[in-house]
């Protein structure tokens, strides 16, 4: 062989080499723990609604900073009209790296990333929104943390040193610092961003914490991390928020009140379902109401105070309905049709919780001759009576 070749051959062998060293010490831990079968290392979970003008842009991204291992992303998207799940599909049929999940008759980010990480095999999850607004190149980093063993959790924070909200309003974060206040209720203080979509986890962590998650709302990390006694290791990776390119965003009032929810769910869900806490307390105001209402008519001298009552009652009924059809029951919420038989339905088990509440009250009264003992214990076989057959034959099968 020429002394030409060989010298390029040594030299191609050479800077092979060097580029191996390079690659090795860049990220030794996540080569070595590819599977050398082609299956995933890790599954990136991306919950979408509406998010078909970011899913080219965010698989591309994705591939610059995963090239050196096995990922797939699997996009669970909630039957978005904008056609997200079949531009998904299509992806998926040219690049072996997408997946889709569509889910059909429900609704939510944190269900749905919960049924992302049940979908994969990979020994990682990745959960992250399909906004672009998560920094991809941090995932590397967060990926190393597991991987070594130094946490459970590698989180990306905007509120540690080197992190930023981006171009948030000042309305915008003072709620968040305001939520992030009162997740430390049931999260570790020291967790400074336990608001945020955006961690990592090692599969089995997830997996034992699984069946106790509340999957409810918005904020699956603060979920994760009041689902289980064992605290979890965790390290946060400060990261700069990024500005929404594409689509709408799916903070709204509802989703303030679904956090409030899991919240309720984590301190006291133990001891009762919080749908029943919300329904009840929707309960007081539609008495207030009530009390309003009657007030107004009878006081007015516009009816009898038989004619007024009943007025009232029929005007808190549908109070109660509607408002326990927009919160308490969102994810199962009536439309069209399905809401009058809701609320005839509800008016109908609503009536027959009333005639149970003055059955019980005046049982008790006649028992112990205590009126405000008999009158609690009258609205409360009430108000259960209420919540179990309405949960059933009012809002018992899941819409969207």
């Amino acid at each position: 062989m020429p002394a030409l070749a060989r010298e390029s051959l040594a030299g191609e062998a050479r800077t092979d080499a060097q580029s191996e060293q390079h690659s090795a010490l860049a990220a030794p831990v996540l080569i070595e723990q590819s599977p050398s079968n082609g299956a995933p290392l890790l599954s990136v979970i991306v919950p979408t609604f509406n998010e078909r003008g970011n899913l080219y842009e965010l698989v591309r991204r994705l591939a610059i900073q995963l090239q050196e291992i096995a990922w797939e992303v699997i996009f669970v998207d909630d039957d978005s009209p904008d056609g997200t799940a079949e531009l998904a599909r299509a992806m998926a049929r040219a690049n072996p790296h997408v997946r889709c999940l569509q889910r059909l008759g429900r609704r939510g980010l944190s269900s749905a990333c919960v049924e992302g990480v049940m979908s994969s095999s990979a020994p990682y999850v990745l959960i992250m929104d399909g906004d672009l607004q998560h920094d991809e190149s941090i995932l590397p980093r967060m990926l190393q943390a597991l991987v070594s063993g130094e946490a459970d959790v590698a989180i990306g924070s905007r509120y540690i040193d080197g992190g930023g909200i981006g171009q948030w309003d000042d309305g915008r974060a003072m709620i968040s610092r305001f939520a992030t206040r009162l997740s430390h209720l049931v999260v570790p203080p020291d967790l400074k961003d336990p608001m945020s979509g955006f961690f990592m986890m090692r599969r089995e962590v997830f997996l034992a914490r699984a069946r106790a998650l509340s999957a409810m709302g918005f904020k699956i990390l603060v979920d994760l991390f009041a689902s289980g006694r064992k605290p979890l290791r965790f390290v946060e990776i400060p990261y700069q928020f990024r500005n929404r390119q594409q689509g709408e965003s799916k903070l709204d009032n509802q989703a303030a009140w679904d956090y409030l929810m899991l919240l309720l769910d984590k301190l006291v869900g133990h001891l009762l379902p919080v749908r029943f806490i919300a329904f009840a307390g929707i309960g007081a105001l539609g008495l207030a109401v009530h009390l309003l209402i009657l007030g107004a008519l009878f006081k007015s001298e516009s009816l009898a105070f038989q004619s007024a009552q009943a007025s009232a009652t029929l005007l808190a009924m549908s109070f109660n309905f509607t408002v326990n059809n927009l919160l308490t029951y969102r994810d199962r919420r009536l439309q069209g049709f399905g809401w009058w038989r809701g609320l005839a339905s509800f008016m109908l088990a609503c009536s027959i919780g009333a005639i149970a509440n003055v059955g019980i009250a005046s049982y008790v009264f006649d028992a112990k001759g205590q009126w405000l003992l008999a009158a609690l214990a009258g609205v409360v076989v009430g108000a259960v009576w209420n919540y179990a057959v309405t949960s059933v034959y009012t809002w018992g099968k899941p819409r969207h």
